[in-house]
């Protein structure tokens, strides 16, 4: 009989973290002898999108209050955290008496677990798993440090955000890389056939993600109106939404590039618009490294990408698998883009090569693998 692994990630908004906990559960049930995963759905979040996922169990605890949530702006985020707290505390608390799982492998959400077993003993082994590059406030921190005889396993996405793990010197244990499940070959050859939207510029460059702060949309389009003279017939596509949506059709119109630069919107498929794009940029402030960035290289899209904190320069191997701009630079960026249009097409071609060969180590398969060895050390 298999041991179960849980997984604990209550969203109020669909950050790419979302996906690597429905990935990691995915690649666990379909490659792993020795356990079955599970998502707690804790507050109704997964209602709307269960169907999506098929080879994904999730375990409800009958709360369904997501929809009634403030929303995810900051102020409003805080308090949606602090309802989620509160009201999953005693149903978290008896699902886990219950069930009795092997392993709770915490995402997002995490002060209420780890609140849980500071206060009460679980047959049950706790691992944190660490998104991104996080922010240690004072309470974040000290949360941790107390709680760190409690998890049993520690992972992150990076070495850049081990290393930065280890020089705080908050937890007493080991910290491990565990790459993200992103990269499934079948589906990403499947989804690229599909037809594109007849709004979408092919041969162009390509941007992905919410229209965020942290995305920094705002930066390219700078950029871009720096080249545009340039390259008259250059255009770009922005597939996402977001808050800022409205600022940066304020500042596109400011440029006077309508017909340079198009906001088409979410689009669930990305993978059929990357390949049929020449360029990918990821202008973000921080990444860790950031899906996108890897699907991007498993299609073989050129990829211009920000030095940012914490990931794409690794992921990259130092500007091998593709250009790196300062981050936040404007001038820099318009730079590379320029070098990457007047690049050869070896000098392409091996970068190309060389992205594509790292985003095989966050395939499905061997974050299964890692992962099942790893929680057995």
């Amino acid at each position: 009989m298999k041991k179960k692994i849980y997984y604990w990630g209550p969203f109020i908004d669909k950050v790419a973290t979302v996906k690597a906990i429905v990935n990691s559960a995915k690649s666990i049930n379909k490659y792993s002898t020795k356990y079955e995963a599970s998502i707690i759905d804790a507050t109704g979040e997964w209602n709307d999108i269960k169907n999506d996922y098929p080879g994904v169990n999730f375990i409800d605890l009958n709360l369904n209050f997501y929809k009634s949530l403030p929303g995810f702006s900051f102020i409003k985020s805080r308090i949606s955290y602090l309802i989620i707290f509160f009201r999953c505390f005693f149903p978290l608390k008896k699902l886990l008496e219950k069930d009795r799982p092997e392993y709770l492998i915490i995402h997002l959400i995490v002060p209420l677990p780890l609140v849980l077993f500071l206060l009460f003993k679980f047959n049950t082994k706790l691992c944190l798993r660490i998104s991104g590059k996080p922010k240690l406030s004072f309470i974040r921190k000290n949360l941790w440090k107390i709680s760190s005889k409690k998890i049993k396993k520690i992972f992150c996405p990076t070495e850049e955000t081990k290393n930065h793990l280890i020089n705080q010197k908050i937890f007493d244990k080991e910290i491990f890389v565990l790459e993200d499940p992103i990269v499934e070959i079948k589906k990403i050859n499947s989804l690229s056939k599909e037809n594109l939207d007849k709004d979408f510029h092919k041969d162009q460059i390509i941007l992905i993600g919410r229209l965020t702060k942290q995305k920094n949309f705002a930066l390219f389009i700078e950029a871009f109106s720096l080249i545009e003279q340039k390259y008259p017939n250059l255009k770009a596509n922005i597939l996402g939404y977001g808050e800022l949506q409205k600022n940066l059709e304020e500042l596109i119109s400011i440029k006077k590039l309508k017909k340079k630069i198009f906001l088409l919107g979410f689009k669930k498929n990305v993978f059929n618009y990357l390949k049929n794009s020449r360029l990918f940029v990821l202008s973000s402030l921080w990444e860790d490294p950031g899906f996108v960035l890897i699907e991007a290289a498993a299609t073989n899209t050129t990829i211009v990408s920000s030095n940012c904190s914490s990931g794409p320069k690794e992921f990259l191997q130092n500007g091998k698998g593709g250009f790196l701009f300062k981050n936040n630079s404007i001038i820099d960026l318009s730079n590379k883009i320029v070098d990457s249009i007047e690049s050869t097409e070896q000098d392409l071609f091996i970068r190309k090569k060389n992205s594509k060969i790292q985003s095989k180590k966050y395939s499905t398969f061997k974050h299964a693998k890692n992962l099942e060895y790893l929680i057995s050390l």
